[in-house]
């Protein structure tokens, strides 16, 4: 015999209630039992709640989060009534519940028990069992919830979704103190807007929620006749939500009266001592939850008012160019930090774009943020070079440290920084960096390079700190991204992962109308980093403290990416230039790497090697036969396909090179006989201030020689 069959021969029906979804499946016996034609059917919550007694239907709650939490069988006696509410049976019902995402799932039979006897221990036992673990449970769920919200419309929510154990409030409002009168701080019932409870009732005024405020003693009305004689001039105003009871419990927190509770019964409730206890045990956690997120509330409002006073908004109109910038907070703490970005116009004529971190996530990082920036703009302002707004910089951000301080302590705070002086009409960038990752650069294509770029220490650690400079060119169409580590490392990742996941973002970001444009990049940076993808390409880190986030973008215009073409040009040339300092001989291995990214869709990766080493080799040549620093150009032209690369070297000296014939074990005497075997073409070009060695590759295969032993490339 099946096991429905057995089932339906014992009158034992079977259902599944899903807490999650809010459906409820029946077989064809448990929905005979409740009413309903004998036939398997799923229903809504609302609709099988309708069939049971709301008394029961409020206290088996009570006794399912129980059995949820130690995890045991939920067995609780129910009433059956039909749709006038008349009582058609009672019914035994014994379920296991399981936690499911987002709620429980019960599973469990439904059995017809006769009525108890009089005089029987049953007739006097609560129809759902043990009202007191019913209870416990109850305030044990309650108090858990309300501890765990974090704001006052969190903490409302959650007080109308209470299902106190026998009895269930139809509406709920929650009235706190403005001087001398009421107001209400929110409010639930079943038709929304309508049941909002009256606003603005004096202190002074004939209303039940008002006498509490005053005496500090909570008021039960359980008929009402009651509300209507003790207070006539409040009665027409709730006489139409159609109540039967309610209750005005005071919110007391710290032994302050800070508000009222009402919550209100469609059903009679006599307010015995033990419901009572519960409202009021309700209402001590509800004050101190309202206390806590309000405290709360106050204490972000004045940090988030601190931020947005401090945090600019972007220059909309400079004159062939587009600026974009976004700030997002931690999520954790005050949601405040030290991230920062500014523009500021110089006497010159030109800009400065700033954008810096200071350590740490709380309302002191946020305070020194503003001193910094002050101080920068200050600096800035008098006309100072980058190096000079930084150096100063960092001496003022040293003084705090010392004065505050005395020098020492463990609250001693620095500040990465990236300075850079904007000439809007030729592109040029001057950029003075400390301790702050690099720009990278949107080419014309859709490359994307990272801009190495000369730096010091953070600013604050040591007061009179040297910051080199670096001078670049934005070439028309072409896009700067700066940011703070926060974008880069959000996810768990390092500089190296970080700055490949943003790569990819960028590259795949697909031009149009300027301002829109660069809008739209600025959001997928972001959306990058905190939005759902991030969580499935997180990277090695993965215990890395989550950071805030500043990201500035600036876009030069140019032919072909006026606004409304969307268009770049048909054939963008691409291009990198990098100074490696006599002083920087490690620089040289940046070189390399700063070549390999130009050539990244290169055809031949044969060919990218041998212009690797080839670069690897001239810049080595310069340093060590020169006096001089040497300038880097990369640059590639040309259709896909049939594109060359030239790249050149230039240092200040006038001697040019000589071909040798070096031995097997000689150490040097290769670079030209390299240049010799793997350029497509190559030469050296005297000029006015010194020379350019410079080599030529073709993607059509002119002056490929073929795969190189990895032992030829020498280490910077």
């Amino acid at each position: 015999m099946r096991t429905e069959d057995l089932l339906a021969a014992i009158a034992t029906g079977l259902w599944r209630w899903d807490n999650a979804s809010g459906r409820v499946t029946l077989d064809a016996e448990a929905a005979r039992l409740l009413g309903l034609p004998p036939a398997p059917v799923e229903l809504s919550e609302a609709a099988a709640r309708s069939r049971f007694h709301p008394v029961d239907f409020a206290e088996i709650n009570g006794v399912v989060q129980l059995a949820v939490a130690e995890e045991t069988l939920a067995e609780a006696r129910l009433r059956i009534v039909d749709e006038r509410g008349r009582v058609q049976r009672i019914v035994r019902s014994r379920s296991r519940p399981r936690v499911v995402d987002g709620g429980f799932e019960l599973v469990g039979t439904l059995q017809e028990v006769p009525e108890p006897q009089p005089g029987t221990s049953a007739a006097h036992t609560p129809i759902t069992g043990d009202w007191r673990r019913s209870r416990e449970a109850f305030l044990l769920d309650a108090g858990r919830a309300l501890a765990e919200a974090r704001s006052t419309a969190e903490v409302l929510r959650v007080a109308a979704g209470l299902s106190m154990p026998g009895f269930m409030p139809d509406g709920l409002a929650v009235f706190g103190i403005e001087g001398d009168r009421l107001s209400v701080i929110g409010h639930h019932g079943p038709h929304g807007e309508e049941e909002r409870p009256s606003a603005g009732t004096a202190l002074a005024d004939d209303h039940p929620a008002a006498e509490v405020v005053r005496t500090g003693r909570a008021l039960y009305l359980p008929t009402p006749e009651e509300y209507s004689r003790r207070y006539p001039t409040a009665w027409p105003v709730a006489a139409p939500f159609r109540r039967t009871s309610w209750a005005f419990v005071p919110l007391v927190n710290a032994g302050r009266t800070i508000g009222a509770w009402m919550a209100a019964f469609t059903q009679p409730v006599a307010f015995t001592p033990d419901e009572r206890s519960v409202l009021t045990t309700v209402a001590r956690m509800l004050a101190q939850a309202l206390a806590r997120a309000g405290m709360q509330e106050e204490q972000q409002e004045l940090a988030l008012g601190l931020q947005r006073s401090m945090m600019p908004t972007v220059q909309p109109d400079i004159p062939g160019m587009t600026v974009a910038a976004r700030y997002v907070p931690t999520g954790g703490g005050l949601e405040v930090g030290g991230d920062w970005y500014d523009m500021i116009p110089l006497p010159s004529g030109r800009l400065a774009l700033v954008i810096g971190d200071v350590q740490g996530h709380d309302v002191r990082a946020a305070g020194l943020m503003g001193q910094l920036r002050i101080a920068l703009r200050a600096y800035a302002s008098e006309g100072h070079h980058p190096d000079a707004v930084l150096s100063r910089a960092s001496r003022f951000l040293a003084g705090i440290n010392a004065t505050e301080l005395g020098g020492h302590g463990e609250d001693q705070r620095f500040a990465t920084c990236l300075y850079i002086e904007v000439d809007p009409a030729t592109g040029l960038l001057d950029i003075a960096r400390a301790g702050h990752p690099d720009p990278a650069i949107l080419l014309g294509d859709g490359t994307v390079l990272i801009r190495p770029t000369a730096g010091g220490l953070p600013l604050g650690i040591v007061p009179d700190a040297d910051y080199p400079t670096t001078r670049l060119v934005l070439e028309p169409g072409e896009t700067m991204m700066v940011c703070t580590d926060g974008l880069i490392e959000t996810g768990g990742h390092d500089l190296d992962t970080g700055w490949a996941r943003l790569r990819d973002t960028i590259a795949a970001h697909e031009p149009g109308e300027l301002d829109e444009s660069l809008e739209r990049l600025a959001d997928a940076l972001v959306q990058a980093v905190h939005g759902p993808p991030s969580h499935h390409t997180t990277g090695p880190l993965v215990d890395r403290r989550e950071d805030d986030i500043a990201v500035l973008l600036l876009r030069r215009d140019g032919a072909g990416c006026g606004i409304g073409t969307g268009a770049l040009p048909a054939r963008p040339v691409r291009r990198t230039v990098l100074t490696v300092a006599q002083a920087e001989p490690e620089r040289i291995a940046e070189a390399r790497r700063q070549v390999r990214a130009v050539l990244h869709d290169w055809a031949d990766p044969d060919q990218v090697d041998s212009a690797v080493l080839m670069v690897s080799e001239v810049v080595t040549n310069v340093l060590l036969h020169t006096d001089g620093d040497a300038l880097l150009v990369a640059e590639i032209s040309g259709e896909r396909g049939a594109r060359r690369v030239r790249v050149d070297v230039a240092d200040s000296s006038d001697e040019l090179p000589h071909r040798r014939s070096p031995g097997e074990l000689a150490s040097s005497g290769r670079g030209l006989v390299l240049l010799e075997l793997l350029a497509g073409a190559w030469g050296v070009d005297p000029r006015g201030d010194g020379k350019s060695t410079w080599f030529e590759l073709y993607e059509d295969g002119g002056g490929a020689a073929g795969p190189l032993p990895p032992e030829s490339e020498p280490a910077a």
